[in-house]
């Protein structure tokens, strides 16, 4: 049987918050395919009170940011993304080029090749989030892709250190101060000085995520994304005060977070309930973590590993931490999730900052139907084909009498006319 101890906010109520935000983007988005870099300008000081002469940095700019940080932080930058980009290289190596005679004289293949630019959007404004930027420059680069810009917004009235050291480590080919819509808007539009690129990726808040839905199909995105999710499969062999920590520390991503735990044990739902309630009242972040917790937290009881497992197939969370007897089981059976974390000894923490899996993950149960952001994102697998004479005259015969069942004489011609000058007849 499943028993909710806690449920979050309704659908409904989501809904109508993402019906405000539609409209407000649909507008800037207009203004900035409309008066490009003007429009753009006055709304990087409207929401950003950030106007400087170039948002685009200059390698003095960039030196200038690394100055201001230590060695160490350096260092630890350096330390991730080679964790990032080693994985990715390994998913890379992974593609591989088809060509393969399926048919006497037929030739079939495939290429996997990269995207030509891609902007990468990297959040900042309330947190610097320097990890966006392994994430996404790092994989592009992996994947082959020859131009990668980036943007970020201000942090703190100015040009967040961190952020534009991943950035320019990381490979990004142009690195522009710039957040929000504007940001998004201004990448996959194009302006008068930021040439409009292929495919846009990175995180953000509901707003930047609403700017890459409305422009996906004029340009490709990552994932529409939606705020952070948590969801913790948990048994007794854990205790109260690891489970509250674990969703802590996504809940403070922002007050729209869902974070979820999934139990068996009903004694460990209520321990920790109990111990959320603790945290929340020394965790720094405690307000924002507090607010996503009492509107979007859930706890969930199950008797069985079974009902667990269909419950976290429904939910289909961004990131599933699983802390039981047996953590394979959940990697054998579940088939929704953005990415597993297996066994108390990992946390999603670790996925966000440092151990090499990208953070880019699907939400809003988009998990049913897509995996996370990876290098096969910034690669597009195009097939090709070549024949013998031979081979045309034998598969235009079949291709000729499909067509007529099809009522598509011009299809049908294009067979029947290679019949003719290369099978020395001509077709029915």
């Amino acid at each position: 049987m499943i028993r909710y101890l806690k449920e979050g906010v309704s659908e409904e109520k989501a809904a109508t918050d993402d019906a405000k935000v539609r409209a407000t983007v649909e507008s800037i988005l207009a203004d900035i395919e409309k008066r490009g870099d003007a429009a753009v300008r006055e709304l990087s000081a409207k929401f950003d009170k950030w106007s400087p002469a170039s948002f685009r940095l200059t390698k003095d700019d960039i030196k200038s940011s690394y100055d201001q940080l230590g060695n160490q932080a350096i260092e630890d930058i350096r330390f991730a993304q080679a964790q990032v980009r080693n994985f990715a290289q390994h998913q890379r190596n992974a593609l591989k080029d088809v060509e393969v005679e399926t048919l006497p004289g037929v030739i079939l293949g495939h290429k996997n090749i990269p995207m030509n630019s891609v902007g990468c959007y990297v959040p900042g404004g309330k947190y610097p989030l320097v990890a966006s930027a392994h994430m996404s420059v790092v994989t592009a680069k992996v994947a082959g892709v020859p131009r990668v810009i980036a943007a970020a917004p201000p942090f703190n009235g100015k040009p967040a250190p961190a952020i534009i050291v991943a950035m320019d480590m990381a490979g990004a080919d142009e690195i522009y101060v710039l957040g929000g819509v504007q940001a998004v808007g201004a990448m996959a539009l194009g302006t008068e000085t930021i040439a409009p690129v292929d495919m846009i990726v990175g995180p953000g808040n509901a707003f930047v995520a609403e700017a890459k839905r409305q422009l996906f199909g004029r340009v490709g995105i990552d994932l529409f994304a939606g705020p952070t999710e948590t969801l913790v499969i948990a048994d007794d062999t854990v205790d109260g005060e690891l489970c509250a920590a674990d969703l802590l520390g996504q809940a403070e991503h922002g007050p729209n977070s869902p974070a979820i735990l999934l139990t068996n044990s009903e004694k460990l739902a209520r321990e920790t309930m109990a111990e959320v309630e603790r945290q929340l009242k020394i965790l720094p972040t405690g307000e924002t973590a507090g607010a996503a917790w009492r509107d979007y937290g859930q706890v969930i009881v199950c008797d069985t590993y079974d009902e667990m497992v269909k419950v976290a197939d429904e939910i289909a969370s961004e990131h599933v931490q699983v802390m039981t007897k047996d953590p394979n089981y959940f990697l054998k059976n579940m088939t929704n999730y953005g990415a597993l974390f297996l066994g108390e000894e990992t946390n999603v923490s670790y996925g966000d900052k440092v151990i090499g899996t990208n953070h880019t993950l699907p939400t809003k149960k988009a998990a049913r139907y897509t995996g996370g952001l990876w290098v096969g994102k910034f690669i597009k697998t195009c097939t090709y084909q070549r024949v013998t004479k031979e081979a045309s005259v034998y598969v235009g015969e079949y291709c000729s009498r499909l067509c007529a069942l099809e009522g598509f004489m011009g299809h049908k011609e294009q067979a029947d006319i290679r019949l003719r000058r290369y099978g020395g007849k001509n077709a029915a």
